[in-house]
């Protein structure tokens, strides 16, 4: 099959002929129509997220099963799927509390499936690291059974593909983690894929005002239309003095998509008393944030770590797929264009540049 393949840090992906084996127990196989390309395959290519080279990227996946390994009897072949990034195994005492997001079970180290194993292959025979256990900017791949969600058959999987990382993780940050009451003052710091997940989720919870913040204006008139009541240019706008004047005193949730220490604090800064910051993007792994001891206390202010949205994926992305089917829920506006795979470095630096807010590789072009 033909994959893009990382072999250096600030190289570019080059799309080579990669073996791979079947699925094995508890496992399938997937022909990947559709992935977004999502600022994690960023990362690893600059080297801010460390990651064991070769490896093939892509994460943000939806396709239709081809095979299924032993033991898999919840799909079928020829099921359209959305795969999660991270799978649970619903019996751990994390999955049990309902929060699946933080299972562990079936997660193997950097580089190999959850059994601890490659199944990636250069035709020399050279061992190619997986990525979060699915490698999607290739035609195929295989996933663990739980990470495959099955989805309706009547939405197409170059926006399905969406649901599996960046829409979840914020529409989930507002929906699970915040649970965002209605008439609650909300800002989303960075209108990104996730960013603009976070706006369709405050808007689904009835939140008022909804104000976006980004340092691009195209980002920003996106925004608007998936329910942002305000926007504010970063980098040209008094950010905080804004938000306190347009939420009468601060904001009650501040969601950080970006994941620097200059947004987080951003986000302190732009709470009102009885606050919460919502800390949902991820940059530099070290990266710190100094909290107002004083200030936290006395306003009783509250910060969140969010990861994946804190979802229950085998739930929530086929809610999510019922939304789209019903118009509640937009995908449209989020892919501004398709590449195919030969194109996928093109994607990546619209992505890095903003002039894509989710770029959709399709392995097997437009067919």
């Amino acid at each position: 099959m033909k994959a893009a393949v990382l072999r250096a840090v600030g190289a570019p992906l080059t799309v080579e002929e990669v073996d791979l084996s079947g699925p094995g127990p508890n496992e399938v196989l997937i022909r990947v129509v559709a992935s977004g390309v999502c600022h994690s395959d960023l990362h690893v290519m600059e080297g801010v997220l460390p990651y064991p080279l070769p490896t093939v990227l892509g994460h943000e996946a939806a396709g239709v099963v081809e095979d299924v390994g032993p033991g898999v009897s919840a799909l079928r072949r020829g099921a359209h799927v959305v795969v999660a990034v991270v799978p649970s195994c619903g019996r751990c005492r994390l999955c049990l509390r309902g929060r699946p997001n933080l299972c562990t079970a079936i997660r193997g180290r950097p580089g190999v499936m959850a059994d601890g194993t490659r199944r990636l292959r250069l035709p020399g025979g050279e061992e190619v690291n997986h990525f979060t256990m699915i490698s999607s900017f290739a035609q195929f791949a295989v996933v663990h059974e739980a990470a495959a969600v099955p989805v309706r058959e009547d939405i197409p999987l170059e926006r399905a593909c969406l649901l599996g990382c960046g829409l979840l993780t914020g529409w989930g940050a507002a929906v699970n983690r915040a649970r965002v009451a209605p008439g609650s003052s909300c800002v989303v710091l960075g209108c990104g894929g996730v960013g603009l997940g976070i706006v369709q989720g405050c808007a689904v919870r009835q939140a008022e005002p909804i104000v976006a913040v980004d340092l691009w204006p195209q980002r920003l008139e996106v925004a608007a239309r998936l329910g942002a009541t305000h926007t504010l240019l970063a980098g040209q706008e008094d950010v905080p003095a804004l938000v306190r004047q347009l939420t009468g005193g601060g904001a009650d949730y501040v969601f950080d998509a970006v994941g620097s220490p200059q947004t987080a604090a951003l986000a302190l800064s732009c709470l009102g008393r009885g606050g919460t910051a919502v800390l949902v993007g991820v940059g530099q792994r070290d990266a710190s944030l100094s909290v107002p001891i004083t200030a936290t206390v006395l306003n009783e202010r509250a910060v969140l770590g969010c990861d994946y949205g804190s979802a229950w994926p085998q739930r929530d992305i086929a809610l999510l797929a019922d939304m789209y089917a019903a118009g509640r829920l937009k995908l449209d506006e989020l892919v501004d264009r398709t590449y195919p795979l030969e194109g996928v470095n093109e994607a990546l630096a619209d992505l890095k540049e903003g002039r894509a807010l989710r770029p959709v590789i399709l392995p097997w072009g437009d067919s």
